[in-house]
């Protein structure tokens, strides 16, 4: 699992495997920070393929951190949003 945090405040959990998402926050600014920081995190654990396919029970495509993650450098595929280390 990889969680981001922001002030000691839980902003993010991916369980691990990385198919969903937890998040606690609606701020745009804080889900583009949060974004920013999970994909730097990825990169520098070298982490494989990643498919995400539900954030807060809802399509990963829809939700609002979707948008944030693809800023960041995920990119769209059918299910979801993938993320290619």
């Amino acid at each position: 699992a990889v969680v981001v945090l922001r002030g000691g405040e839980l902003v993010v959990y991916m369980e691990r495997g990385g198919r969903t998402m937890l998040v606690h926050s609606e701020d745009e600014q804080v889900l583009a920070e949060s974004a920013r920081s999970l994909v730097e995190t990825l990169r520098r654990a070298q982490t494989g393929r990643l498919a995400v396919e539900r954030i807060n029970a809802d399509s990963a495509l829809k939700h609002p951190f979707g948008d944030a993650l693809r800023a960041a450098g995920f990119h769209t595929s059918p299910s979801g949003l993938r993320f290619s280390g």
